[in-house]
């Protein structure tokens, strides 16, 4: 299992931010780095007041995620 994990923040307002993930269960850590753009671009398009400030991928394990 791979996580997209990322920091949203409120356009304009740097202190608000929060960090949200994407969890991938058929793809490689390598595939993540590739698609992560692309697939951040797709999140901040329905989400017009968010911007990204950082983001990164890694791999989980179920028990990891469950907590």
């Amino acid at each position: 299992m791979v996580e997209l994990l990322f920091v949203a923040c409120m356009a304009g307002s740097v202190p608000e931010c929060r960090e949200r993930s994407m969890v991938f269960t058929d793809i490689s850590p390598a595939m993540c780095l590739m698609g992560a753009q692309p697939e951040l671009a797709r999140w901040v398009n329905s989400h017009p007041n968010q911007t990204i400030q950082s983001w990164k991928c890694r791999s989980v394990s179920f028990a990891e995620r469950d907590t």
